[in-house]
């Protein structure tokens, strides 16, 4: 089985797609027998990022990174993000000759120009620059392959991803649940600028608003959404079982590139309402009995509660982490020219690829 080095600059304490994906990814991985060695800010010194303290940065050189990975021997390198130590592999692998994978999580471009007033053309450029290096850029939708390619990324794969149908799954309701009257229009998500929040908030909708998570624009929505209910962040069985109370998931992000949390309302049975954006369009496209679609988000909310429950779940349940997985490996041998017989070793018998 393979040796696979997994860089990532998004790592634990963060509560984010990227970690879930990457989390659930390496455990399917393990279990197929594959030797995973990850490269993550907790394994050296590092600092909180200002005004955002879950997110560690790793305060490191260059060397140290390239003794650790040295020491693994890899047969393939993956590197999920563009921070520093993301940089310090992609400059081990170019200076080793040795190919390698990337993935596109995170609109950094918009993210950071929703804080800094800094063109999103030349991040965009940096960007590419950085995945344009390795053999293989991985992106979760067919619309965002067709967006990145557009901007000039090259070598883009598919990697979807899964659910845990066990955990999130439907559950009894409850005439009043958090005590709150129905319907329920539910958020789930870290709280920040780039999320939209405020777009859901901002809305007249029957029933209650309920927002799950933390994140640094918190305490600000809470002073100003009285009528909303903050719950804080969830986790595991108590989440599941939030999820499995709402009405309607809302999903108001414009900017994410798949929607992790959307999966975990759909499989506990909450139909979604979104804008037509990358991420919902591509999961909703073409099942408008599990979620509603609409540049008017209000719209969305209000046809979303003739959705059904059923449809929802059946939708989710067409995601997994084993054939997300597959992908995940086919497209890291591809990245170092692996032949599809040898890529077919890899995988354990009867696993099936879903294309998303």
């Amino acid at each position: 089985m393979a040796k696979i080095t997994i860089v990532t600059d998004a790592w634990h304490p963060q509560v984010n797609g990227v970690v879930r994906s990457l989390d659930n990814t390496i455990d399917e991985m393990r279990r197929l027998g594959h030797e995973i060695m990850l490269v993550t800010p907790d394994r050296f010194r590092n600092i909180p990022l200002p005004s955002y303290p879950e997110i560690r940065i790793a305060l490191t050189r260059y060397r140290t990174v390239e003794k650790e990975i040295d020491k693994f021997q890899p047969s393939y390198v993956h590197i999920a993000t563009e921070g520093p130590l993301g940089y310090y592999a992609r400059k081990w692998c170019l200076k080793n000759k040795m190919p390698f994978s990337t993935s596109y999580h995170t609109r950094f471009p918009e993210y950071v120009t929703a804080r800094i007033p800094i063109p999103a053309s030349i991040l965009y450029g940096m960007v590419r620059n950085f995945h344009n290096a390795g053999n293989v850029c991985m992106v979760a939708t067919a619309s965002l392959e067709a967006e990145l390619t557009a901007r000039g990324f090259k070598n883009l794969k598919r990697w979807s991803r899964g659910i845990d149908h066990n955990l999130y799954k439907p559950q009894p309701l409850v005439d009043r649940p958090f005590g709150l009257p129905r319907p329920i229009f539910m958020q789930v998500g870290r709280i920040a600028v780039e999320k939209n929040i405020e777009a859901f908030l901002e809305l007249d909708l029957p029933g209650s608003k309920v927002v799950v998570g933390d994140g640094p624009a918190r305490e600000k929505l809470q002073k100003a959404y009285s009528d909303t209910l903050f719950t804080g962040a969830k986790f595991g069985q108590e989440l599941a079982e939030h999820y499995a109370q709402a009405d309607v998931f809302v999903f108001p992000s414009k900017t994410d590139t798949f929607g992790n949390v959307i999966l975990e309302a759909l499989a506990a049975g909450a139909p979604v309402a979104a804008y037509p954006v990358t991420g919902p369009a591509d999961i909703l496209g073409g099942h408008p009995k599990a979620g509603a679609l609409d540049s008017d988000l209000r719209e969305a909310c209000l046809k979303a509660l003739d959705c059904s429950r059923e449809a929802a779940r059946a939708l989710a349940e067409t995601y997994t982490w084993e054939a997300a997985t597959r992908q995940f490996l086919e497209n890291v041998m591809r990245a170092n020219g692996v032949s599809p017989d040898e890529i077919e070793k890899a995988y354990a018998p009867g696993l099936e690829m879903r294309s998303a």
